[in-house]
């Protein structure tokens, strides 16, 4: 793969990290309640190995082309937002843990990240729908499409890497020392992953 291939799907892929969602909600609320952005950005980024996984497997077009894998895999990733963010809405917490606590906290916000991001459908069809076009095949591949695959996947991974983790950092720097700020954006962020969570039900459910 040429440089300026590398380059053109880094530069979209960034503008599309950059698009607040699901896991921007979630990287703030967890940085917010605990010290865990790094584990909650680990968990996150994770997912979406999985997804890389299964692309360079071949596995992503199987599940895209199966209506019913792909609305099981919906509803319950769907599902899984939804009780997360009404979670954080009933308990959305005070910035600063520390101890053991600390760790729980890390370990809980890294499973959580994984969950939400491997089990989002809309990461799987970037996979299936951008990551497809800076593929080179035929006779004149350099590499097998297996390993372009997994090259993709590795920049995407690092784009969400470092833009999670400046949103983690930059949230708890600007509201750690603000309490009732940083409980209001924690349950905006509650209420933006019970939001998509429901979007993602309707969605996927209307069309049955």
């Amino acid at each position: 793969m040429d440089v300026v291939t590398l380059l053109s799907f880094l530069a979209l892929d960034l503008l599309l990290v950059c698009v607040p969602g699901a896991d921007w909600a979630y990287t703030i609320s967890a940085g917010l309640r605990g010290r865990s952005v790094g584990a909650a950005v680990g968990g996150l980024v994770a997912g979406y190995a999985l997804h890389t996984v299964l692309a360079a497997a071949g596995l992503a077009v199987l599940v895209a082309g199966s209506p019913v894998l792909l609305t099981v895999l919906t509803v319950v990733g769907a599902a899984y937002l939804v009780w997360l963010g009404w979670g954080v809405l009933r308990r959305p917490g005070t910035p600063g843990t520390d101890g053991v606590a600390a760790r729980e906290s890390g370990a809980r916000a890294f499973r959580r990240g994984a969950t939400i991001s491997g089990l989002n459908p809309k990461g799987l069809l970037l996979y299936l729908s951008v990551l497809p076009q800076f593929l080179v095949t035929g006779d004149g591949a350099p590499v097998p499409v297996p390993v372009q695959t997994v090259v993709l996947g590795l920049l995407h991974m690092a784009c969400c890497a470092a833009v999670y983790l400046t949103v983690g950092v930059t949230a708890r720097t600007l509201l750690g020392t603000r309490p009732a700020a940083a409980r209001a954006v924690v349950r905006t962020s509650g209420a933006a992953m019970l939001g998509i969570g429901a979007v993602l039900l309707v969605q996927r459910l209307a069309v049955l």
